[in-house]
Order: C-alpha cells, then sequence, then structure tokens
C-alpha cells in the first residue's frame, strides 16, 4: 500500500474528484443489494402462493430503477476515477519530459535512450492503473465487500455470515507474501522491457551499418535471446499472478460448500427460509468480486510501485550543470578566453584537456586541429557548458560562462556538431527550428550562405521537402549545410563549426567558408577540424595532441615550425592534387 501514500500528493490535487468517484462507488454497491433481496422476496411470495401481476410489476419497477440508478453511478464513478488517472499520467509525462530537457551529458551517458522511452511509456501506464484501478479496486472491495456482507447479517443471518467468511483470512494473508514476489519479478521484467526498447532503437537507427556489414543475423539472434530473457521474466510475473485467482475461486468453493451444509440445516429447522439462502448465494457471489479485487488490487499496486520508484529515481537524478544566483541574462558576447589546466570525464582518471590557454577579439576565426582524439569537441563542449567540473576558467566578455544563465549563453551559441540531426519535419523547418517565426526569405539567406540553396529547390517539394528521420533521405553533405543554415540564422555571437564540412567537397568548402568570412565579419567562430584548408585563413590555428597545444599561429607560421601541422598540410596536398589528376 506504499505506492498510494508516494502519490499521496496527487490525491490530495485531486481530492474533488476522488471524492465524487467513491461516493458513487458506494451508491452502486447500495443499489447492487437491491436485486438479490428481490429475488429472495419473490421466491418466498412464490412458494407462498401470494404472487400477483400487481406484484410482478412493482418488483419488476424496483429492479429497473436499480438498474438505472446503477448505471448513472457508475458513469460518474468512471468518469472521474478514470479521468483522474488519466491527468496523473499526463502530469507524470510532462514531468519526465521536462526533466529530460533539463538534463545534462552526464545523464544521458548513464542511461539508454530505449531504458528512458521505457519509462516514459510502460511504467507510466503502470502508475496511471493505481490511480484508476487501484483505486477503483481497492474502494469497491471495500465498499462491495463490506456492504454485501453486512446485507448477509442484516437480510439473513449473521451466523450464516460468519461461517461464510471463515476461509477470508487465507486471502489476506496469501496477498501479502504473493505480492513481495510480485513487486520484485515485475520490476525485474520492467528492466528487460527496457533493453528490448534499447536494443530496437539502436538496431533502427544502425540498420544501414548492420546490413553493409552482412549482421543481419547476429544482430536478430541478440534481439531474440534479449526476447526470451523478457519473456522468462515475465513468464514469473505471468505465473505469481496467476496464483491470486485460483486460490480466491477455492476460497469461493469452500465458502458455498459452507453455506449450502449450514444453510440447509437452517431451513429445516426454520431459522431460515429458502428465498433468505438464495438471496444468501446470490451475495456470496457478489463477494466474488471483491475478493478478485483484492487479487488483481496487489496485482496493480505492486506493477506501480515498481514503476513508481523507477520513475521517481530518474526523477531525482540531478544535473551537474546548475545557474548561480543572479546570473546574468544578457546575450554573453565578447572577447573569448579558455585558461584550463586540467578536465577529465566524470569517473575518469586520465585528463582529456590539460595547459589549454588562449584568446579571441569579436570578429576573429579560431581554428582548432589535430589528431583524431587529441581533444577538439571535448574543448569545445566545455564552451557550452556541457561540463562544469574542471581547473580552469572559460570567459565571454570579461565574464566566466557559469556567470550566465543558460538561455543567456546557448542563445548566443550557433553550434555545427560532427553528428548533424536533422528532425523528422521540413527543410524550411528544420532552418528556422530556432525560431518558428522566421520568414521564408530569412530560411534562404541562410541556406545561401551554407551554400545548400540550390540544392534544396531542386527537391520535388524544395523547402517543404520532409528530410525523414535524421534526415535519412538527404546526404551527408546537404545534411552538414542545412545544420550549418541552421545556425547561421539564428546569427549567433559565436558560431563553433565541430568539423562541420568534413562531407563537402573544396570548392563548396571554399564557399561557404568565403561566406562566413562575409557575413561574419563582426563575429567570432571557431572551426574544429581534420582538413586544414578549413581553418587556412584563421586568425590563430591550435594544434591539440593527446588533449595539449602542440603547436599554434597562423597558417603560415605552422608552416615554418615544419611539425605535425606541416607534414599534414603537404599531405592533404598531395592528396587533392592527385584527386584532381584522377578526375
Amino acid at each position: 500500500m506504499s505506492i498510494f501514500r508516494k502519490l499521496g500528493w496527487f490525491f490530495k490535487k485531486e481530492k474533488k474528484s476522488y471524492i465524487i468517484g467513491v461516493f458513487s462507488l458506494i451508491m452502486v454497491a447500495l443499489v447492487q443489494l437491491v436485486p438479490p433481496k428481490v429475488i429472495g422476496i419473490v421466491i418466498d411470495e412464490i412458494a407462498k402462493k401470494d404472487f400477483t401481476m400487481k406484484s410482478i410489476l412493482f418488483w419488476i419497477g424496483i429492479l429497473l430503477t436499480a438498474a438505472a440508478a446503477q448505471y448513472f453511478f457508475r458513469f460518474i464513478w468512471r468518469t472521474h476515477i478514470w479521468g483522474s488517472a488519466a491527468r496523473l499520467e499526463k502530469d507524470l509525462r510532462k514531468q519526465l519530459f521536462h526533466h529530460f530537457t533539463r538534463m545534462d551529458s552526464v545523464f544521458y551517458q548513464k542511461y539508454r535512450t530505449g531504458d528512458l522511452m521505457a519509462h516514459a511509456t510502460n511504467d507510466l501506464n503502470a502508475i496511471q492503473n493505481v490511480a484508476g484501478a487501484g483505486i477503483l479496486t481497492f474502494a469497491d472491495s471495500i465498499i462491495t465487500g463490506g456492504a454485501t456482507i453486512v446485507a448477509m447479517i442484516l437480510f439473513v443471518d449473521w451466523r450464516l455470515t460468519l461461517i461464510a467468511l471463515i476461509p477470508l483470512p487465507l486471502l489476506a494473508v496469501t496477498s501479502r507474501v504473493l505480492g513481495s514476489k510480485l513487486h520484485d519479478a515485475f520490476r525485474e521484467s520492467q528492466a528487460a522491457f527496457s533493453t528490448i526498447n534499447d536494443k530496437t532503437q539502436e538496431s533502427i537507427t544502425g540498420m544501414k551499418v548492420i546490413k553493409t556489414f552482412g549482421q543481419e543475423q547476429e544482430d536478430i539472434q541478440d534481439f531474440t535471446g534479449k526476447i526470451d530473457d523478457a519473456i522468462v521474466k515475465n513468464k514469473r510475473v505471468n505465473f505469481l499472478d496467476a496464483l491470486f485467482d485460483p486460490f480466491i475461486t477455492l476460497i469461493i468453493g469452500v465458502s458455498y460448500v459452507l453455506t449450502i451444509i449450514v444453510g440447509g440445516n437452517f431451513i429445516l429447522s426454520g431459522e431460515i427460509t429458502i428465498g433468505q439462502l438464495v438471496s444468501f448465494i446470490s451475495y456470496i457471489g457478489m463477494l466474488v468480486w471483491p475478493m478478485f479485487a483484492i487479487g488483481r488490487l496487489f496485482n496493480v499496486l505492486e506493477r506501480g510501485n515498481a514503476s513508481y520508484d523507477r520513475v521517481n529515481e530518474l526523477l531525482h537524478e540531478k544535473t551537474h550543470i546548475v545557474e548561480i544566483e543572479n546570473a546574468i541574462e544578457t546575450t554573453a558576447k565578447g572577447r573569448l578566453s579558455m585558461k584550463i589546466a586540467k578536465f577529465a570525464y566524470p569517473k575518469e582518471e586520465i585528463a582529456t584537456l590539460e595547459d589549454i590557454s588562449f584568446a579571441i577579439d569579436e570578429g576573429e576565426t579560431l581554428g582548432i586541429v589535430g589528431k583524431t582524439g587529441a581533444g577538439k569537441t571535448t574543448l569545445l563542449k566545455l564552451f557550452m557548458r556541457e561540463y562544469d567540473y574542471y581547473d580552469g576558467v572559460v570567459s565571454i566578455g570579461g565574464q566566466n560562462i557559469k556567470n550566465y544563465t543558460l538561455d543567456a549563453l546557448l542563445q548566443s551559441i550557433g553550434y555545427v556538431p560532427q553528428d548533424h540531426f536533422l528532425f523528422s519535419m521540413t527543410v524550411r523547418d528544420n532552418i528556422r527550428f530556432a525560431n518558428p517565426d522566421f520568414t521564408q526569405e530569412e530560411v534562404e539567406e541562410a541556406a545561401k550562405m551554407a551554400y545548400i540553396d540550390e540544392d534544396i529547390k531542386a527537391f520535388a517539394n524544395s523547402y517543404d521537402t520532409l528530410v525523414g528521420e535524421r534526415g535519412v533521405s538527404l546526404s551527408g553533405g546537404q545534411k552538414q549545410r542545412i545544420s550549418i543554415a541552421r545556425a547561421l540564422i539564428v546569427q549567433p555571437e559565436l558560431l563553433i563549426l565541430d568539423d562541420a564540412l568534413s562531407a563537402v567537397d573544396a570548392k563548396t568548402e571554399e564557399a561557404i567558408l568565403s561566406n562566413l568570412k562575409v557575413a561574419r565579419k563582426e563575429k567570432t567562430t571557431i572551426i574544429a577540424a581534420h582538413r586544414l584548408s578549413s581553418v587556412m585563413h584563421a586568425k590563430e590555428i591550435i594544434v591539440l595532441d593527446d588533449g595539449k597545444i602542440v603547436e599554434r599561429g597562423t597558417h603560415q607560421e605552422l608552416l615554418a615550425l615544419d611539425g605535425w601541422y606541416k607534414r599534414m598540410w603537404d599531405k592533404q596536398q598531395l592528396e587533392a592534387k592527385i584527386e584532381g589528376s584522377e578526375a
């Protein structure tokens, strides 16, 4: 029952609806007592030969009135109890989604996408069932069961009632034992479902790679293994769940046997009538639902309790990126500088960045180059406050970036990541994602700067073309350039291109860089790249190796050093000449 305590905040909020719903359940329970009593009276009248047409019409009227009253009150409780349960699911979905938007990179490294999806679907459904089916079965089992037992005592015989209820304490003991086991089993079942969810999402996203390497059968086997594991765990849940109903049926059967034996003796001794025994047996039949409801209640509560614990654990995760009090709300702009003595990823002992120091004035461009894994992307993540735990200072306009609100900081940055992500919407809406109010003219201007306007207009539906999930219908170069247009349209104070020109040819790269040079002559740009031609016009270029700056200077100065930059430049120039001659 602890789940009711955990959801106490919601029940207080929806107190009025639940009061009306429970009151309607009470009325249904009371009205339900009428038909068995009427049947008993009619049987006794028949036995005494006092049954007339007037009596028939009267009792039929009573039964029809009872039926209409049950219909009305059932409609009321369903509206209020199920309606409140739906509002709980809505509230939790909003809380969870809002929580996801506030979480940092550490959170998304800890939790898999499939696991988060399972929390947002199966777990929330199980919690909703507590507020709906759980409240119904809890209240109805007590109200209907209690009212039925009282009717059995008042309308028939209290001794017969006690005898019929003798087996019931066994139900409480069994429910407690099975309920505890069901909680643990369902938690394991939900975890298995999360694993399947994650596997499905990963396989669908990476289907091209799976097919390219001919790993379809291996992937199917892996998926089948996870399905088999989930089936085993679900079988245990179903096994424990299935134990409730047969046991309840056994208890009801024992009650029927005791009632017929003892009730038959009471009729023979003249203590009750045949009609009363028929009514009593009907009342025992009415006890079947409350007893089954108790079994169902423990099932619903334990499932909901396990799911609530999983969701609550998620909601209590804290982001490591926290705004300070009275943070600066004006847009971050001005001279950009970074002085990092050391930075290591969470739970990593080896530093990813060490002794990083540079500064850029407004209107200047910084180039960052280095071999794969040198720390280029990590360095850029610090500008966007994806991580706050480092020894050093990152500042914009003379202010530590931690002194700005996240909105003030991030709205001043246009970021084009290595892994370009496009949404399942039109090209136009992808470009103006930051602000749907951007005009078509502004969208096209950004597309022209990114050298993608002509490609878009060649599409069948031009800017109204749907790109498909994650931009599946576009080439790598087209996705890159649309991502660049999306960053440029907001005219950010700081534009960060993280290897964002890797999928375009040299001519397109040159055109885009020329456009940026003109359009952003008063704003700051950082370009991280493997292709050195992307950064050759930068005010300063830094070369990273194992998280440290090993070379720095202008393009000409770095060539004169005759180090890594010079060797890589010569290699790339030779490759370009070979490709040109082959063409």
